[in-house]
């Protein structure tokens, strides 16, 4: 979904005869088409398969307008950031990150995917020549600097939505009026476990912040924030016209394959990793207290209620203090929460044991509740540690 535009010289050196034959091999193939189809404008979804950096991960899409009347040969894309503008990180935190919209010639937009090795997928669209002039007309309406900027939302305002009411727009709401009422193959949450599952920390750190409100069920419509769903569901509609229904895309051809690992279709159970991961923190923690003599049980313990704490009160700071609505709702604040800070300062075994080991038991049931927040990956990872750290101050107490 995210895109940096940047692109070494080097690299587009590299991709440029690649990207010309690719051009080259599309057009020819499409030329008799062309010609047949009356309309100079043609248009295209292009559709960009994940990289590996993290804000690539859930793949990217874009229009692609070719006039021969006026020369337009450019890629309208919704998903340009900047890390250098003002306050971007601040922003970030908040929940208030701004995005833009800009186009630039398809070449250059090619080479710069085609160097990050993502696949290329384009689907010519069967638009009417009204249709096509309404989709150009807001396309450029939307790179217009008083237009260009929009808040950017993970699920329901990225570039991906955007393209998705963009043609929408062209086919007079005949999108929406056909997916709006169907129910989404996978949930928000479904779709972020699978992309990302390869990521072991960004997965995990995704699992920890993000609340419940991804976990409803969505409408195929909503699925359309996942560019790639977006094509499957535009190569099967099909449009109204005076002959009948006839099929929107008109050709569908990979421009570039990448040679990365395509993603899962569906999320697993990664659960176990976690387990494994708070498994090995625990024989490390048991290790060092038995051949370090400074290291003790009560100490560490109290550095986990420190940082655990922490975690905690970022989770509710992103709860209640930000526009992240993704972030809402979180019950992993049942294992993470901000009370473990306030015991690793004032220290008391007792009532902190009892209280850790009430909450986590409690989060511990709760995962296993159809229905709700899915976190049996935070569960599997922190679970043991809240466990092992409340028999600790149990037993202390009773020293």
């Amino acid at each position: 979904m995210f895109w940096n535009s940047g692109l070494s010289a080097v690299g587009v050196i590299r991709c440029w005869s690649r990207v010309i034959l690719v051009c080259f091999t599309l057009l020819a193939g499409s030329g008799v088409q062309a010609q047949e189809a009356a309309p100079s404008m043609n248009i295209w979804l292009v559709t960009y398969g994940p990289g590996e950096r993290s804000w690539e991960r859930f793949g990217h899409n874009a229009i692609w307008i070719r006039d021969e009347a006026s020369g337009l040969d450019h890629v309208f894309n919704f998903g340009f950031f900047d890390f250098d503008q003002e306050g971007f990180y601040r922003r970030f935190l908040l929940g208030k990150l701004w995005y833009f919209s800009a186009a630039q010639p398809a070449e250059r937009e090619f080479s710069q995917y085609i160097n990050d090795n993502r696949s290329i997928r384009a689907q010519r669209l069967d638009l009417s020549e009204d249709q096509a002039l309404l989709l150009a007309d807001y396309l450029l309406g939307e790179i217009r600097p008083e237009n260009r900027d929009y808040l950017y939302d993970y699920y329901n305002n990225n570039c991906s939505t955007r393209i998705r009411d963009a043609l929408d727009l062209a086919l007079d709401g005949a999108l929406s009026g056909t997916y709006s009422g169907q129910p989404a193959h996978q949930n928000w949450r479904d779709h972020t476990r699978r992309l990302t599952a390869t990521d072991y920390w960004l997965y995990l750190g995704l699992e920890l912040g993000l609340g419940s409100p991804i976990d409803r069920e969505n409408s195929r419509w909503e699925e359309f924030f996942i560019p790639s769903e977006l094509a499957v569901a535009v190569s099967g509609f099909e449009i109204s016209g005076p002959g009948g229904s006839r099929p929107l895309v008109t050709e569908d051809v990979m421009l570039y394959e990448s040679s990365l690992p395509p993603p899962p279709a569906e999320p697993a159970n990664w659960w176990p990793r976690y387990l494994l991961l708070a498994v090995l923190v625990l024989a490390v923690a048991w290790l060092s207290c038995r051949w370090i003599p400074a290291v003790t049980a009560s100490r560490l313990v109290r550095g986990w209620l420190a940082l655990s704490g922490l975690a905690g009160s970022v989770l509710v700071f992103l709860w209640f203090f930000t526009d992240h609505l993704a972030a809402r709702n979180n019950f992993n604040v049942l294992l993470l929460n901000p009370l473990w800070l306030f015991f690793a300062l004032w220290y008391r075994p007792r009532p902190a044991g009892w209280l850790l080991l009430v909450l986590s038991v409690a989060a511990g049931v709760a995962a296993l509740i159809p229905g709700g927040q899915y976190n049996l990956d935070v569960v599997a990872a922190f679970l043991p540690l809240n466990l092992a750290a409340a028999w600790v101050l149990l037993r202390t107490s009773r020293g």
